[in-house]
């Protein structure tokens, strides 16, 4: 796992990058939010192939769980990603991504262009 800070309109934000698995339960969610400290950021970028499609599965309480941590330590969060896969097998999970874009603390958003415009205002 590497962290890359992008600024963007002054603002830093930590993107998260790995080849494989970086969230795979609730101790790895936390130390997402320990890299994005450490590295002098409040605002984080994964992406969905970078956490275990468990996370997905809001049955598990595994999702409610890590995202506490990062509205704990007020961290904003983006997941970049295709959902519309996971968003069409989980009626709860479309509806979950829908009301989360709502707010600012997790968004759930398709590129890193919008990631960093979402995260940099």
């Amino acid at each position: 796992m590497t962290v890359k800070v992008h600024t963007v309109n002054n603002t830093d934000i930590a993107e998260i990058i790995s080849d494989g698995l970086i969230i795979k339960n609730i101790d790895d969610g936390v130390d997402v939010v320990g890299n994005t400290f450490s590295n002098g950021c409040d605002k984080a970028i994964v992406h969905k192939e970078n956490i275990t499609p468990d996370f997905f599965d809001l049955k598990n309480k595994m999702a409610g769980e890590i995202l506490q941590k990062f509205s704990t330590y007020r961290i904003q969060l983006v997941i970049v990603g295709d959902f519309a896969d996971l968003a069409s097998k989980s009626k709860s999970l479309k509806d979950f991504i829908y009301e989360s874009n709502k707010g600012r603390q997790v968004n759930f958003l398709s590129s890193m262009s919008e990631a960093l415009e979402r995260l940099s205002n």
